[in-house]
């Protein structure tokens, strides 16, 4: 007879609230295609990429129905998406969950290690938030949501 299954005490972002297997992230074209989805791959993310499912120029109001249709989560660094009238009204439209990283100025890998530490919280958020959201992903990791529901624009 085996004895008791360890259980590995190395932390997961799938400790959490929300598995990683129930959510597909959509990295818009602002993230890159290599870094940040190869980095979340790693951490055991679905991940779909920009380029793969659209053209390069495709507006933003159209890739947000896109991944609305399909239930995916937006991860872009595009912060205006929430203050042009367009995109936003499109991100309502499709009950996109939108997680935006707004640091600037630092290089892919930079940026994936930000999104994969933020995966606990951003989890975190999608299983209490059925959308349209958009959230914040800081230099330092931390996720704030911007906007939850229907209403009034955020500032």
């Amino acid at each position: 007879m085996d004895g008791p299954k360890k259980k590995s005490k190395k932390p997961s972002a799938t400790n959490s609230s929300k598995p990683l297997d129930d959510v597909v992230f959509f990295v818009d074209r602002s993230l890159g295609r290599k870094a940040v989805p190869e980095a979340l791959r790693a951490a055991g993310a679905r991940v779909e990429v920009h380029d793969d499912h659209l053209p390069q120029n495709a507006k933003d109001e159209d890739w947000l129905a896109y991944i609305g249709e399909r239930n995916w989560v937006a991860l872009t660094q595009d912060a205006r998406i929430r203050h042009h009238e367009l995109e936003f009204k499109a991100l309502l439209r499709a009950k996109v969950r939108t997680f935006v990283l707004t640091a600037k100025g630092l290089r892919g890998e930079e940026n994936a290690a930000i999104i994969v530490n933020a995966l606990p919280a951003m989890l975190h958020i999608l299983a209490k938030h059925p959308g349209p959201f958009v959230a914040r992903i800081a230099r330092n990791s931390k996720v704030e949501m911007l906007y939850a529901g229907v209403g009034k624009r955020p500032s």
